[in-house]
């Protein structure tokens, strides 16, 4: 064969839309794929009672709606009477499985980014948006039945929200910066701004990644303590296991599932540091100085509740939140820029008072942020299994990112005021602030 032969045989790329499609349709299958199969392997062993196949289908639907954060309404009718019947909305999201589809798109987004030149992303992502939109409609038109309830428009929605998400951040991480992936150069618009502007923006910019770092660094804490827990009560888990009887596969998927909520466990810890407890079930409350729980269901990792614990060493716990923010504030003085420290000891000639009135200001303000980074993936951590006593479950998310900012920032104040003397800094103080005549020499910090 001739080369003009090959070069007429060349395939043609696929217009990117095509490619964002393929991309997504191919992360929705792997996703639904993940489901099925362990309710699957439940089915074959006996499980579920004698139901059939579509049951399985439907249920696999259910599942991969609610793991993308759509409501199922639930209507439960008793075996003896129909006055009985229950009604509720389920709706909890297990952050370990969520990280499924936010995988598979953020695979995804790398991939479109890579074959997309500049400006051009918004052509894979429509095509992808518009295919999982299409998917998470059709899947909430198919899947209900008598006992589970879909909204379309949220089944629509959420979804396609979830994927967009994802596919942004992979793109977003194969391209490096937000100017080659859009075409915009934030760079160069700061650039334009004025000075005062820019110190302003650098000041809040700090401000907000500390609030991030003390949020972080608190949760990764929290994380350690539960971790610690389980480890401690490991006996009343295996208990738990044995009570059930589930058998190899049956104890294999509970596991699997418990392992989905772990992180939302972490995120109750974290609530259960910073004061606020969280709850499980209506009428209950889990925090350090009261804990009151009813009946739970037969959940091996609930074994390891914090109860039993007297108030006084409780408190003891609340210190963490207050070391995060003690991080927070020693990494704002090696990485962040304290511009307003530097404006107020322009304006106040006495060092102290400028001083104490910009730590108090920073601490406001670090608790400020990380009460705001806070608030939303603690109202994600709690749900509600829509019937039942389980119908509240998790933190009170504005009260415990309230509480919890308030000791990230306490801490933060002690850590900006005390990180200076193991880090060797030698604060030079201008004539302005001492009063005496200027050598000529510099004024600021030598490390």
């Amino acid at each position: 064969m001739n080369a003009r032969n090959r070069r007429a045989l060349k395939p043609l790329p696929l217009p990117l839309w095509v490619q964002g499609a393929i991309e997504v349709l191919i992360a929705a299958v792997i996703s639904a794929m993940l489901v099925l199969i362990p309710l699957v392997v439940i089915w074959s062993g006996g499980g579920f009672a004698a139901t059939g196949i579509d049951f399985i289908a439907r249920m696999g639907g259910q599942v991969w709606l609610a793991i993308h954060g759509v409501p199922l309404h639930l209507t439960i009718e008793s075996a003896t009477t129909s006055a009985d019947t229950q009604t509720g909305t389920f709706w909890f999201l297990p952050w370990g499985l969520v990280l499924l589809p936010l995988f598979l798109g953020w695979r995804a987004g790398r991939r479109l980014a890579r074959a997309s030149y500049r400006d051009q992303i918004w052509q894979p992502l429509a095509g992808g948006a518009g295919v999982y939109a299409l998917v998470g409609l059709m899947t909430s038109l198919l899947v209900p039945n008598g006992m589970v309830g879909i909204n379309p428009l949220w089944g629509t929605l959420l979804p396609t929200g979830v994927m967009v998400v994802a596919l942004l951040a992979g793109a977003r991480r194969e391209a490096g910066s937000w100017g080659r992936l859009i075409g915009m150069d934030l760079a160069e618009r700061i650039e334009r701004l004025s000075q005062h502007s820019r110190w302003a923006g650098s000041y809040v910019w700090s401000v907000v990644r500390a609030g991030f770092v003390g949020l972080m660094t608190a949760f990764g804490l929290a994380a350690a303590l539960m971790a610690v827990q389980i480890g401690l009560h490991w006996a009343d888990v295996a208990q738990v296991y044995q009570q059930l009887g589930a058998g190899v596969w049956g104890g294999a998927v509970i596991t699997v599932a418990q392992l989905g909520v772990l992180p939302n466990l972490a995120m109750w810890t974290l609530a259960w540091t910073s004061g606020a407890g969280f709850s499980l079930g209506s009428g209950s409350v889990v925090a350090p100085l009261q804990t009151a729980v009813g009946p739970q269901p037969a959940v091996p990792l609930l074994s390891a509740l914090p109860v039993g614990l007297e108030p006084v060493w409780s408190w003891v716990f609340l210190l963490l939140p207050v070391l995060a923010g003690f991080l927070a504030g020693w990494w704002l003085l090696r990485e962040g820029e304290n511009h307003f420290d530097e404006w107020l000891s322009l304006k106040i000639n006495a060092r102290w008072a400028s001083m104490t009135l910009s730590t108090l200001a920073l601490g406001v303000f670090v608790a400020a942020a990380t009460a705001v980074l806070a608030v939303l993936p603690l109202w994600l951590s709690s749900g509600s299994l829509g019937v039942g006593r389980l119908v509240e479950l998790g933190p009170e998310a504005w009260l415990a990112a309230i509480m919890l900012g308030g000791l990230v920032g306490l801490g933060t104040m002690f850590g900006h005021l005390v990180s200076p003397f193991w880090e060797g800094y030698e604060l030079v103080l201008p004539e302005a602030w001492t009063g005496e005549e200027s050598d000529g020499g510099p004024a600021g910090r030598d490390g």
